[in-house]
C-alpha cells in the first residue's frame, strides 16, 4: 500500500477477473477434497498445483516470507494460518484464503468451510459473517465512503449477533498489487473514509470472532489466532466499484455448489 488508489480500466478489470476466477475454482477445488483426516498441507499442494497447472501463480506463497499457497486458519485462527500436518477433524471449521497472480493481477477470496458436526452457534457465526459480507458489499458503490462498508459488516455482527469484529487486520484495495489503498476495514462510521469511485478494485473480507475482537499473533509469526480461543470466522470477494451496484469479481457460488456435493461439508444456506 501507500501508493494512492489506483482506477482501473476496463481492459484490467477483465484481466482481474480472470485470476479472480481461478481463485474462486481453487477454492472450489478445496471443498471438493475436504473432509476429516485430510492434512492442511495436502490442501496447499493440491492448490498450488492446480493454480500452477492453470497458469497463474500462488499470490501468497513467499509474500512477505509467507511459505505456503494457501492460508488455512482452522477454528481460532482468524488469518494467515500456516498448512501443516494437523489432520482436519470432524466439527473444524477451516477458513481458507486463496490469492492468485495471472496476466499481471492478483485475485483474492476466502470461504470458510464447516467440516462434518459443527454446532449450531458456530453455525450462526459462519451465516453471520458471510451474510455481512454482501452487506459490507451492497455498500461498495460509487459516492459512498469506505466507513459506510465498515459500518455495516460492524452493525450486523456486532450489534445483532454480539459478536466482535478484528479491528487488526482490514479489506483493501487490489490489482497489479496484491495489498493496494484504500484499506478497507470491517468496523467504521457511516460517511467517513475516502469516497468510493467508479472502477476501483477492492477486497472486502470481514473476520469475525464468536467471543472477543482481540487477538495475538502466534509464535509462528503468522498464525493470528483470537485470544479467548473461541471460533472465528473469515470471508472474502474481490469487487469493482460501480453505479448502482457493484461488480463482484470472485464468485463464491461455484465453491458452494461444490460443498452441495461433498456429504462431510456442512452448507451455510
Amino acid at each position: 500500500m501507500g501508493k494512492g488508489v489506483i482506477i482501473k480500466t476496463e481492459e484490467e478489470i477483465e484481466l482481474l477477473r480472470l485470476s479472480d476466477l481461478m481463485v474462486s475454482e481453487t477454492l472450489a477445488l478445496m471443498g471438493e477434497i475436504l473432509k476429516p483426516g485430510v492434512k492442511s498441507i495436502d490442501l496447499d499442494k493440491k492448490a498450488e498445483e492446480y493454480i500452477r497447472d492453470n497458469g497463474g501463480i500462488p499470490s501468497f506463497k513467499g509474500y512477505e516470507g509467507f511459505p505456503a499457497s494457501l492460508c488455512i486458519s482452522i477454528n481460532e485462527a482468524v488469518v494467515h494460518g500456516i498448512p501443516s500436518d494437523y489432520e482436519i477433524k470432524d466439527g473444524d471449521i477451516v477458513s481458507i484464503d486463496c490469492g492468485v497472480y495471472k496476466n499481471g493481477f492478483h485475485g483474492d477470496a476466502a470461504y470458510t468451510f464447516a467440516v462434518g458436526d459443527v454446532d449450531e452457534d458456530t453455525m450462526e457465526l459462519l451465516r453471520a459473517t458471510n451474510e455481512s459480507l454482501y452487506l459490507g458489499i451492497e455498500m461498495a458503490v460509487v459516492g459512498n465512503r469506505v466507513g459506510d462498508i465498515g459500518y455495516a459488516i460492524q452493525h450486523y455482527t456486532e450489534k445483532q449477533f454480539g459478536f466482535g469484529v478484528v479491528r487488526e487486520m482490514v479489506g483493501h484495495g487490489v490489482g497489479r498489487d496484491l495489498h493496494e489503498d484504500p484499506e478497507v476495514p470491517n468496523f467504521g462510521r457511516r460517511g467517513r473514509g475516502i469516497k468510493l469511485k467508479e472502477n476501483m478494485t477492492i477486497a472486502i473480507e470481514p473476520m469475525v470472532n464468536m467471543g472477543t475482537k482481540r487477538v495475538k499473533v502466534l509464535r509462528d509469526g503468522w498464525t493470528i489466532v483470537t485470544r479467548d480461543g473461541k471460533p472465528s470466522a473469515h470471508f472474502e470477494h474481490s469487487l469493482v466499484v460501480k453505479k448502482g451496484k457493484p461488480d463482484l469479481l470472485s464468485d463464491h457460488k461455484i465453491i458452494e455448489e461444490t460443498i452441495k456435493n461433498n456429504i462431510n461439508i456442512k452448507n451455510l444456506k
